[in-house]
Parts: C-alpha cells; sequence; structure tokens
C-alpha cells in the first residue's frame, strides 16, 4: 500500500511549465507589464509624474527619468531603501538579487578564522543582523520598483539611469557609501604603459592591451583569496593608510614624492591618481576590505521611539483641555487688544518688531510666542490687513462669527487651521537669503514641508499607547531616517541653531502641539488623535512602547593576516583615529579636517545618544510640573478641576528669545514611538511594512508592484527571522493616515475633535467673588456677557487658573461712559457675585456717577458747560489746562480751541468726571468702535509640489495613458508612399476612410489638429459621420467624441483585433 501511495504521483503527468516570459528591455516595457493598481500606486507615489497627463507609457517612462523627478523620488525615500538604491549604484548593471543582498550584508562566502569575536563581520543568516536586512531588503525593493527607480527581475536588477548618476560616486558627488570609483573608471585615462606597471607589480602577468590589464587587476581586487594573500605582504604603515580611507572619503593627498610605503600601495593599483597629488583607493579594493559591504551600518529598520515619561490618559487630556483654553483665551485677548485698530503694516509687509514687543507684553508672553499666537490668527483668518491707505492689521468678519462658536468649535478651528498651515512662526527673528530680518505677518515664512512634518511627528506620537510621550531624540531619530536626504547626516545640536529645516520643524512642532493642548506633557491627547484621523492608540507594551531596532552589522576596522577586516571602534572610536599612519606619512585625506560621510555619522549620533530619561516622573497627582508645562498655570477654570488648584501665575511664565527651551521647557524630553511603531497608512498596515516606510505592495521585490511577480522575481521570506519586525494579521494595527487630511476628511476629524473636547472644558461660570479690597476673583472662565461687561467695569490685574479684576475710578468711569447708571452697576455686581457686594466698591461707583457729567463738553469748536462755577474757576487754575486754551464765555460756559475728543482726555487727565453732550443737551454715550477689516479668507497653503492625486483622478489617468498607449502600440497598416508614418489624405479620402469604418465597424488611426493649433493622433472607432463631423469613440480618451472632419489632417486603418 505504501509503495502504490509513494508511486502514484510518479504516474501523474506532470503539467507543462508556463513559458518564460521575456525580462523587460527597458523601464517603459517593464510599466507595460504592470497592472492598473500598480500603476496607480506610481501616480501616487510620484504624483509630479501627473502634470500633465502622460500620453502612453513610454512618455510616463521617459518623465519617471527624468533629473528633477528622479531627485524628488529619492528624497522620499527612507533611509534603508536609499542604502538599497546605493547598493545597486556600486553593482554591476544589471545586478542579481544575491550580489545587492551580499552588498549590504557582506561577503559570506567563506569564514575568516578571526571571525570568531562578537564585534566581528557577520557570516551566515544566523546572524540576527544579517537576517532582518534579509527580510527588509524586498520590502525596500518593492519600494523601488513601485516608484520606478529599479526595474528588472531579480536577476537583472537595473537602477534607472538618472538615479545611477546620482548615486554612483565620483570625484565632485562623492557617494554616502564612502566608496570611489572602480579601477576601470580611474585608469581610463592612464598610459597604457603604467597600466602594465602596475599589473607586474601586483603579481600578475602582462597582457598586450590595457582594456585585458585592468580587467586583470579589477579580477585580483575581488578575488578574495589572493587579495588577502596581497595584503599579508603590505607594509604596516601601507595598512594604516588603507584603515584611513576604507570608509570614506577614499581620496587622499600624496606629494611628488611619496613616502615607500605609499609607493608600496601607488605600484600596486591600491591607490590610483584621479589628479596630480590626489589618489584613491578603487571600489573593487574598498569592498574587499570591507568585507563586501557596501555600507558601514546598514539600518533595514527604524530606530525605537524611546518613551521618556508614562502617564494617565486622563491627565493627559486633563492637560491639554487646560492648554486649549489659554490658546483660546490667548487668542482672544490679541484680537481685543487690536479690536480698535492694530498695528501699521511695515512697506515690505509684516509687523514690526517693536509691535511685535508691545504685543508680547500685552499676552505676557515671549517674542517667540507672541509671534506663533498672532500667526496662528492670521491662519486661521481671525487677523489680516484692512487695505486702507494707512494700512493696520484688525480682526476680520470671522472674528466675530468665530466668538459665537461654542469653544470646543473655536479650538478644532484654530487646531486644524495650524496643522496645515505652512506659515512657520519659528522663523521669526531669523534671517532669510538676502540678509533680513523675517517679521510675524511679514513675507517669506511659508514653508511648504511644515504641514507634512507636523502631521508626520503626530502620526509618530499616535503610535505609542495613549499617555506615552517619547524623547525629542529619538523622534527627531525616527524621521531623519524616514526621510535621510532632506534632514543632516548629523546629530542636532542642543541649541538646534543649526538644525537642518526639518529638525527645527519638529521641534516646533512639539511645542506648539504642547502649546494648543493638542499634546500634554508630550503625549498625544485624544483630541489631539481625533484631529489627525487616527485611531485609538495601541495597548501599553513592550512590543509597542519600545521596539525592536534590530541588530545591526558591526562596522569593519583593521586589516588581519587573512585579508579581512576587523573592528576597532566597538567603543566608538573615530575612524581616522584608529590605526591612522603618524604625522608626516606623506597622506592626507578629507577625513583629517572634514566629517567623515553620513553613515558615520549616522553611527555617532547613535551611540552617543542617551538611554531613556532615567527620571521619569511618575503620575502620583494629577498636576503637572510648572517647570515640565509652562503656561499651564494660566487656564482658565483651573480652580474648579481636580488637582489644578496650584498653577503658578502668568508671572512665572518665562520669557526669552529662544522658543525651543525657554518657552517648553520639556521640548527636549519629548518623546517618540518604538521600532515597532507603525508608519501610517490610510488602511490597515502591519509593521513589517513599516520596517522601510514601504508602502503596502505585497513586501516581495515584484517587477510591477502589485503584478505577478515575472521570471527570477523573488518573494518575501515566508517567516521573519529572530530580530526583524513581526508580520502577519496579529500585528496589523491602524495608527494614522499616511498623508495629511483632504479638506473634506480634515473637517470630519475637526468636529470628532471638537466632540471629544467639549467635556473636558470646564463649564463657564454665571459668577465672580467680589472682595473688600476693591477686587474680584472669577475662579474658572466666565460666561461671555459676564467676561465682556467686567472687561469694561473692572481691570483685569492677574491671569491664572483663577482671574483677578480690579476696580478703579478710570475703570467705573469707563462704565458710566458706555450708558451704564450707577443702578445698572450696582444691580449687575448683585446678581452676579456669590459674596456681598462690599461697601468700599458700592462707595466708589456713587461717588464717581455723582462726578461723572458733571462736566459737560459740546462742539464749539469745543466748550465746558458747568453748573457750578467754582469748579471751572479750578480748571482754569491749573496749569495743565493751558494746552487746551480755554477762555470764560459765562460764568458756566468755557470755549477750547481742541476738538471734544482732546478736551475730554484732557479733563479727564486732570482728575475731573466729564460727559460729552450733543446738540440737545443730552449726554452721548461713548462706545469703542470695534475695527474689522474687509472680508478676508484664510491664507492658502503653499503647496509642497503636485498635490497627491485621489482614487478619481489615478483611475482616469490610468486609463487615459493606457488607451494613449494602445494606440501608440497598436500595428497599422502602412501605405505604400508612406511607410511608418501617418499619411496626409484629403477631404473626400478622409470622408470615404470613415464612411467605410462606420460601415465595418473598424479602429482608425487618425492625425487631429484642435481649435488652439496643437496636433495629436488618436485611434478611434467611427460610430456616426454627418454634417462634416464624425462621432467616435476615442481609444486615446476613453470617451465617444465627435470632431469635426477639417481638422482631420490623415487617417489609416489599423490592423484589425489590435484595439
Amino acid at each position: 500500500m505504501s509503495t502504490e501511495q509513494t508511486q502514484e504521483p510518479a504516474a501523474t503527468p506532470a503539467r507543462p511549465a508556463p513559458e518564460a516570459a521575456a525580462p523587460p528591455r527597458s523601464l517603459a516595457e517593464a510599466l507595460r507589464a504592470r497592472d492598473d493598481e500598480s500603476l496607480a500606486a506610481l501616480l501616487r507615489a510620484r504624483p509630479d509624474l501627473l502634470s500633465p497627463v502622460p500620453g502612453d507609457l513610454t512618455q510616463l517612462a521617459t518623465r519617471a527619468g527624468t533629473r528633477a523627478s528622479v531627485v524628488r523620488a529619492l528624497e522620499r525615500l527612507d533611509r534603508f531603501a536609499l542604502q538599497t538604491a546605493e547598493a545597486l549604484a556600486v553593482a554591476p548593471d544589471p545586478a542579481t538579487y544575491e550580489r545587492l543582498l551580499s552588498l549590504l550584508t557582506g561577503d559570506r562566502t567563506e569564514a575568516a578564522p578571526e571571525a570568531t569575536a562578537a564585534h566581528d563581520r557577520t557570516l551566515g543568516t544566523a546572524d540576527p543582523a544579517v537576517a532582518t536586512i534579509e527580510h527588509a531588503l524586498p520590502r525596500a525593493l518593492a519600494t523601488l520598483r513601485e516608484q520606478a527607480l529599479v526595474w528588472g527581475p531579480d536577476d537583472r536588477l537595473r537602477l534607472v539611469r538618472t538615479a545611477r548618476e546620482l548615486l554612483t560616486p565620483s570625484p565632485q558627488h562623492p557617494s554616502p557609501t564612502g566608496l570611489g570609483p572602480t579601477v576601470a573608471e580611474t585608469t581610463a585615462g592612464m598610459s597604457p604603459g603604467r597600466i602594465q606597471e602596475i599589473v607586474a607589480a601586483a603579481g600578475l602577468p602582462t597582457t598586450h592591451d590595457a582594456v585585458s590589464a585592468v580587467a586583470a587587476l579589477t579580477e585580483l581586487f575581488t578575488d578574495r583569496s589572493r587579495m588577502s594573500a596581497l595584503l599579508d605582504d603590505a607594509p604596516a604603515e601601507s595598512v594604516a593608510v588603507l584603515s584611513r580611507l576604507v570608509w570614506g572619503p577614499p581620496y587622499g593627498q600624496v606629494t611628488a614624492d611619496p613616502a615607500p610605503h605609499l609607493r608600496w600601495l601607488l605600484d600596486r593599483g591600491l591607490l590610483l591618481p584621479t589628479a596630480p597629488g590626489t589618489v584613491v583607493l578603487p571600489r573593487e579594493a574598498a569592498l574587499h576590505l570591507r568585507g563586501g559591504r557596501a555600507h558601514r551600518q546598514p539600518e533595514p529598520v527604524p530606530p525605537a521611539l524611546e518613551p521618556a515619561a508614562e502617564h494617565r490618559p486622563q491627565v493627559v487630556d486633563a492637560t491639554a483641555a487646560g492648554q486649549a483654553y489659554t490658546a483660546l483665551a490667548t487668542v482672544d485677548e490679541l484680537l481685543k487688544d487690536w479690536d480698535e485698530g492694530g498695528p501699521a503694516v511695515l512697506r515690505a509687509g509684516g509687523l514690526s518688531v517693536r509691535d511685535l514687543k508691545r504685543t508680547a507684553v500685552a499676552l505676557d508672553v515671549s517674542e517667540p510666542l507672541a509671534a506663533f499666537w498672532v500667526e496662528l490668527a492670521y491662519a486661521a483668518g481671525l487677523l489680516a490687513s484692512d487695505g486702507e491707505a494707512d494700512e493696520r492689521y484688525a480682526a476680520t468678519p470671522a472674528y466675530d462669527e468665530w466668538l459665537e462658536l461654542p469653544v470646543a468649535e473655536r479650538w478644532a478651528q484654530l487646531a486644524s487651521a495650524w496643522l496645515t498651515a505652512t506659515r512657520t512662526a519659528g522663523l521669526v527673528g531669523a534671517r532669510d537669503a538676502k540678509d533680513r530680518t523675517l517679521s510675524a505677518l511679514g513675507p517669506g515664512l511659508d514653508r511648504s514641508a511644515a504641514p507634512e512634518v507636523r502631521h508626520r511627528v503626530l502620526a509618530l506620537l499616535a503610535t505609542l499607547p495613549e499617555g506615552s510621550a517619547p524623547t525629542t531624540e529619538s523622534l527627531l531619530a525616527r524621521l531623519r531616517w524616514e526621510r535621510p536626504l532632506r534632514t543632516s547626516a548629523v546629530q542636532p545640536s542642543p541649541s538646534a541653531a543649526q538644525d537642518d529645516l526639518r529638525t527645527r520643524l519638529a521641534r516646533w512642532t512639539l511645542q506648539e502641539a504642547e502649546l494648543l493642548g493638542v499634546t500634554g506633557r508630550g503625549a498625544l491627547s485624544s483630541p489631539g488623535r481625533a484631529l489627525l484621523g487616527a485611531a485609538p492608540a495601541p495597548a501599553a507594551g513592550p512590543a509597542t512602547t519600545r521596539g525592536t531596532a534590530g541588530a545591526q552589522p558591526p562596522a569593519p576596522g583593521l586589516p588581519t593576516s587573512a585579508g579581512t577586516w576587523r573592528d576597532e571602534q566597538a567603543a566608538g572610536t573615530a575612524v581616522q583615529g584608529v590605526g591612522a599612519p603618524a604625522p608626516g606619512d606623506g597622506v592626507t585625506t578629507p577625513g583629517d579636517t572634514e566629517a567623515r560621510p553620513s553613515e558615520g555619522g549616522t553611527q555617532s549620533a547613535r551611540a552617543g545618544r542617551a538611554a531613556t530619561t532615567a527620571g521619569t516622573e511618575a503620575d502620583t497627582t494629577a498636576e503637572p510640573e510648572a517647570a515640565t508645562m509652562p503656561n499651564a498655570a494660566d487656564r482658565p477654570g483651573a480652580a474648579d478641576k481636580p488637582g489644578t488648584a496650584d498653577k503658578p501665575g502668568a508671572a512665572d511664565r518665562p520669557s526669552t528669545a529662544e522658543p525651543e527651551a525657554a518657552t517648553m521647557p520639556n521640548a527636549a524630553d519629548r518623546p517618540g514611538a518604538g521600532a515597532g511603531a507603525k508608519l501610517p497608512a490610510r488602511k490597515a498596515i502591519t509593521a513589517d511594512e513599516t520596517a522601510t516606510g514601504a508602502p503596502p505592495t505585497g513586501a516581495q521585490p515584484t517587477g510591477g508592484g502589485t503584478a505577478p511577480p515575472g521570471p527570477g522575481v523573488r518573494r518575501g521570506p515566508a517567516e521573519a527571522p529572530a530580530g526583524a519586525p513581526a508580520t502577519g494579521p496579529a500585528a496589523a494595527a491602524t495608527v494614522a493616515p499616511a498623508t495629511p487630511p483632504t479638506r473634506a476628511e480634515a473637517a470630519v476629524n475637526a468636529a470628532r475633535a471638537a466632540r471629544l473636547l467639549a467635556p473636558l472644558l470646564p463649564e463657564p461660570l454665571d459668577h465672580v467673588l467680589l472682595q473688600a479690597d476693591l477686587t474680584a476673583v472669577a475662579p474658572g472662565p466666565l460666561q461671555r456677557p459676564l467676561a465682556d461687561m467686567l472687561d469694561v467695569l473692572a481691570d483685569v490685574e492677574s491671569k491664572g487658573g483663577a482671574t483677578v479684576y480690579r476696580f478703579t475710578p478710570g475703570s467705573v468711569r469707563r462704565a458710566l461712559d458706555a450708558g451704564r447708571s450707577a443702578s445698572d452697576l450696582h444691580a449687575f455686581l448683585a446678581a452676579h457675585s456669590r459674596t456681598p457686594v462690599p461697601q468700599p466698591l458700592a462707595y466708589l461707583i456713587d461717588d464717581v456717577a455723582r462726578k461723572h457729567g458733571h462736566l459737560r463738553i459740546g462742539a464749539a469748536s469745543a466748550y465746558v458747560r458747568c453748573d457750578d462755577d467754582a469748579v471751572l474757576n479750578e480748571i482754569l487754575a491749573d496749569k495743565r489746562s493751558a494746552a487746551l486754551r480755554l477762555r470764560r464765555l459765562a460764568p458756566t460756559v468755557l470755549a477750547a480751541q481742541a476738538d471734544p475728543v482732546a478736551l475730554l482726555d484732557g479733563l479727564r487727565g486732570m482728575g475731573f468726571a466729564p460727559a460729552a453732550e450733543g446738540p440737545e443737551g443730552d449726554v452721548l454715550i461713548t462706545r469703542a468702535h470695534a475695527h474689522r477689516t474687509p472680508p478676508r479668507t484664510a491664507p492658502e497653503p503653499v503647496p509642497e509640489g503636485p498635490p497627491v492625486p485621489d482614487t478619481t483622478l489615478l483611475g482616469a489617468a490610468v486609463r487615459a495613458i493606457r488607451a494613449g498607449d494602445r494606440a501608440s502600440t497598436a500595428p497599422r497598416r502602412a501605405s505604400p508612399e508612406h511607410t511608418g508614418e501617418l499619411p496626409r489624405t484629403t477631404p473626400a479620402e478622409t470622408l470615404a476612410t470613415m464612411q467605410a469604418a462606420v460601415l465595418t465597424g473598424q479602429a482608425v488611426w487618425i492625425g487631429y489638429v484642435n481649435a488652439e493649433g496643437a496636433a495629436s493622433q488618436r485611434v478611434i472607432a467611427p460610430v456616426r459621420v454627418e454634417g462634416g463631423f464624425v462621432t467616435a469613440y476615442d481609444h486615446t480618451a476613453d470617451e465617444v467624441r465627435t470632431y469635426p472632419l477639417h481638422r482631420i489632417t490623415g487617417v489609416a486603418e489599423l490592423v484589425e483585433g489590435q484595439i
């Protein structure tokens, strides 16, 4: 029975293997083999290819290979995808998948005797670092293929020509790998005799021509055993020189009479001249010394986001809600201060330094914070210039509409405007390219990358469990991994003064999010998560909080007797400091005076990063520390919330010119998310898709993205090795959208955020506490009518958890001037005070009211009338009245040579309480006139390149490209007179061909000139011909169109069955 069972499969006839498809010969052919979903993924990843829509796939391939488009695509690659492209650039063209893998993991074909130490180069896939690279490489290659930067099957991988030119090492553009040019490239201009001398010195037989000699030298450098034998005989000083050049820069300077150890290297081709006095280590020799590795430290997985503190979610939300209310109060106070007309607009645009200082004093904040609040109000459309001849800033009509919204919706409007704004308040005070100071509200503050960086920073915060706050350095390291070409290769400085723009934008995002209440104590709040459009946070645990960065292959160091390179930098020693030749050895490398390539910097940055802050505060109370959260003290209603009664007042706010350190002390400790944190996507993604930031395209390097793989195309490994990110459905989690949301999505997110914030905000109060020292204490935020009345009746003395108002004669007179009577003020205070009205306050109101209006001022040019002539005598006797130039017209009337407003102000300054009267003698009620600009729209963000197309546009574009490609590649019946090109036909011939096509149902190829004179070629299927027009289905446009016959320049029949 068992024999029959084992033999039965052999009796079944084997299915014939499908005929292998020929590999693509060009990028256009590779694109043609893709399905529509894969083409849509390409256009989504590189939206610049759609401006305008390509006519066919050949045009798409040509456009995808242009320098500007390739540079833009490379800038959006993560570090490992970029390292994969860099490795392909130094590999032979085409390269195999195995060759690419060996460049990333090192040569593992032979085990050197010294490879037993823990720090030696990896040998075999048992090493977790190698396994992690093997697991991540298919995803990185899939990303490059999806973006049309790499094409071809696994046995013939090709980097697009422009990308190879950009990434291949050259003297003008050194490669980040630290490798130099090949032997063939370096010896291109060398004399044949010199080449033969080098070949002979290296122990090779001489050849008859230079080409074969170069090939023999290249073969020597790529042969491990022969190269090891050559290095065994190298002097120690020569080995030291190689140790300085092996990881780059590979160039050095030599004198006309080099030292013996340099002569040994020059004679054997281990150093080749590139210019007088300049030598280079050939790429093949450097790869041997590196153990076959193109990069010192491949980074297949993103750095972990290291938690700095863990807080209870309730504490985070309460802190964020307090900050949100403070933000609303600050913006409201700013616009109220400018209610009667704000500061003047500078001639070049913007706010003057003096006016910014005044605004900072009025808001009781530092100047950088004042610039942020001003820019925020401008971005939200609440503030603009009035456009008058004497142009000034003022609130817009949208401000009045904003005031009518519920508190939570007002915050959502501000936060949404901040999230999408390209104006960057952190740049205020800096210098532009023309060395001009950038001013608040002025030109030059737009940075198109700001919305994307803000969105990405918040998305990374969303990957952490609720209440978890990452360290700033780990978050910045993650951002540098995701966009290495857009960030600096070195560790940011503590002062952040020399950081690149993307790093500074990330720092400002953390500070501004805390000020707005999007985050609380460095962790993303629930309203902030909703504003981002993120799903609930992942459950807390080691896998999500810390993740795994994956083991990294150690860096090789000095050569051993076997010719391999050992690592001597395990303790973080600089490359040039190890085994370096003594001064005066005759060789100088750029590394002596300049920083090493980015990879060395990356290694140093990682080694230099301290571990997570040891002193993580425990959430024993719900009260944030003052040093951790400045301005938290200013939250209205803090006294009504548990654990928020001891907030410091506004006077405790730090005020410096550095918003990074001074205004947000905990900004430096802001946290990030673990390596297990997922790159967000609009649909659920798995952790293995986040290792390289690649879109979910199947996690295998297929030739067409989502298209079935061609012959020799490798699929991803079946299971993740140790140290690799987890995969599978269990790892899937929706985190946050991968790209900023559309306007419709943003509106939905803002409404959801407002709903979550509303229960967290304190309820406005309808009462105050009157005290005997002529003050009133508002224990929380007040209802708007009550707050507006108190703003008129009293002066704000201090802000904080409770606002303190002080009643003065001047403030009471201000209320009387606004039309209130003494009885109105008594009734108002009695109705809104939880304590009895103190007698001193009642006496103050009655006393000011008794004197108010005793003097009457009208327009003559101006006069003063009073029934008590003694008061007028007192005015005339006062020296301060001289400027008013008063004279008595009657015992009870004085005339003035000043306008009524100046006369009112002058007498009030002398301590009197005059009132203005009209022509009929009645008192005029004076109220401040709210100055408003004409209707203004909020400033539009400056886009960073073409916008990402939506699904509808992508579908239409793919259909149009497919139709155009079918039209351009369809075989056509050749005309005997015009073989290979579209013939010109007479109108009669055109009409006859169209009528015949209608009868037979055939498609035809036409040349057409539109009304603008633009010529094009199309494939159409005529349906009807009448009245000088042909109605046909246009295969190129994929729709039915009507064409005038007189605009058709030529027509030809197509081969049947091709359309």
